[in-house]
């Protein structure tokens, strides 16, 4: 290596989203005498604010961009560095910048997130949704559009097909259903009236502009109408910012070309076969279109069903890839299947003095039979956290033990203006014939769904205001025997909080 180490930190963090500003904030106030550096490649970073905690382990927050000079301020030991990383040398325990500049140190923890699993890479009429600028620039692109084709059934998808108005979405799902990655078929046809009828009207002023790490989830035909007349890391220099998630679209108006309030067609169960230009589709041997309409629109979309639809351009919201680049060039991590760095219990990665928190991991550690790992929000601040928790007790030399908030899955996000709590195996992710669904919905208002397994409850969903977290997330960490209550549990004139307290 050729250029000069310029200083040696007690810790680097590289990456300014929430995992990463998590882990340095832990660090910071555990040992104030240690040095910390934060390498990101973006001016911004994510700050946690309004944070809550909901119950045991449900938690709320908001998330806001901030300069990265709030932390600087915040935090005497620290020292932002404002450049991508270009290599990682583990032998020598240093990182070196795009900008050349190569620093050391004792522990690093890697926290440069996920970027889109992009349908087509450097096709200019396919946008993925992933930080503050595509997210401008997706609203740029909407206001001239009269249809789009949203491609993906996670958190992103979701909200954007509910946001958007005066443009058609055709929305190609590759499941049976909506929102697969966070409910069951019941759930969707609970929330599918949401895309008939109109937004509610909003009355509270426009918030100012927040930003979350929440993360989407990879990849018949049905129609709503509404009408009326009148939703980084800094680790690569590709990935400018962090990533967004719940209220990514509170204060930025997404409305499209046309008076119409809101159009959405739901295709099921396809994926995309093509992405064509007009003059593409002329000369292609399956031209289903009428000649006339072809070069109507500047991109047309191939569905694995079939169809054929021109729109004005495509939103790929098909999950995220871990950031690993340029980490593992010359280097040893184990890599997950899922292309996440492997950590243990202790955020560990294989390579010594190397730590990873967030979107770039995967938890390789045996999880609780209550958790598992979705490359979210919540756990991202989570993941950080306790990865900075581990480096600290590492230096000091104490104990340390896997934090409790793996214990049991839970998240609270909204999605179509309802409240949504998922606790457990709320999908009964991996458990098999012997499992009991319990559901009670009262159209417009709730749906909850819990999850049995054994005589014991093991997971639910709760869509609405149903005041019901607290006493499920202490039924499922009790493992009580439910067997007793059979079906009375979800019995709407029982008040269940007082019947278990």
């Amino acid at each position: 290596m050729a250029e000069r180490q310029e200083k040696t930190f007690k810790f680097v963090i590289v990456g300014g989203g929430i995992a990463g500003v998590t882990c340095v904030e832990q660090l910071t106030s555990q040992i104030p005498s240690g040095d910390v550096a934060l390498i990101t490649a973006g001016p911004h970073i994510k700050a946690v604010t309004n944070y809550k905690q909901v119950s045991k382990t449900l938690e709320e927050f908001d998330v806001e961009e901030k300069p990265s000079s709030v932390l600087e301020e915040k935090f005497p030991n620290l020292t932002v560095i404002h450049s991508a990383v270009k290599s990682l040398h583990t032998e020598t325990h240093s990182v070196e910048t795009a900008d050349g500049r190569v620093f050391g140190y004792e522990k690093l923890c890697i926290c440069s997130g996920g970027r889109p699993n992009l349908l087509m890479k450097e096709n200019p009429y396919v946008l993925g949704i992933r930080d503050t600028d595509s997210a401008q620039e997706f609203q740029k692109r909407l206001c001239k559009a009269k249809r789009i084709v949203v491609v993906g059934n996670g958190g992103i998808a979701l909200e954007l097909v509910y946001e958007v108005e005066g443009c058609e979405v055709i929305w190609a799902v590759k499941d049976k259903a909506i929102g697969n990655t966070f409910f069951d078929a019941g759930a969707a046809q609970f929330l599918i009236p949401s895309l008939e009828a109109d937004k509610p009207e909003v009355a509270a002023p426009c918030k100012r502009t927040r930003y979350t790490t929440e993360e989407p989830a990879p990849g018949a035909s049905q129609t709503f109408t509404a009408d009326r007349s009148s939703r980084g890391h800094g680790s690569g220099p590709t990935e400018p910012g962090s990533a967004l998630g719940p209220d990514w679209h509170e204060g930025i108006a997404l409305r499209g070309a046309q008076q119409v309030s809101r159009r959405v067609s739901v295709e099921y169960q396809c994926e995309v076969e093509k992405i064509l230009t007009s003059e593409e589709l002329l000369n292609s041997p399956q031209q289903t279109l009428r000649p006339e309409s072809v070069g109507s629109w500047p991109v047309y979309i191939q569905l694995t069903n079939g169809k054929t639809f021109g729109c004005d351009f495509v939103v790929s919201a098909t999950g995220v890839v871990p950031n690993t680049e340029p980490f593992l060039h010359g280097n040893n991590f184990s890599v997950a299947n899922d292309g996440g760095l492997q950590v243990d219990d202790h955020m560990m990665t294989s390579e010594p003095d190397v730590y990873a928190a967030g979107d770039v991991c995967t938890a390789c550690w045996k999880h609780s039979p209550l958790w598992q790992q979705m490359r979210l929000w919540t756990q991202a601040r989570q993941m950080g956290w306790y990865a900075g928790r581990c480096m600290a007790a590492e230096v000091l030399s104490e104990p340390i033990e896997l934090d409790f908030c793996f214990e049991l899955f839970s998240h609270i996000t909204k999605f179509f203006n309802y409240k949504v709590v998922l606790l457990g195996k709320f999908n009964g992710q991996g458990l098999g014939p012997d499992q009991e669904l319990l559901v009670r919905c009262t159209k417009g208002q709730e749906y909850v769904k819990v999850v049995v397994s054994g005589g014991r409850m093991v997971g639910a969903v709760l869509i609405g205001e149903t005041d019901l977290e607290e006493t499920f997330e202490n039924l499922i960490l009790n493992q009580m025997d439910l067997t007793p209550y059979g079906e009375e549990l979800l019995n709407p004139n029982i008040d269940i909080e007082d019947y278990f307290d």
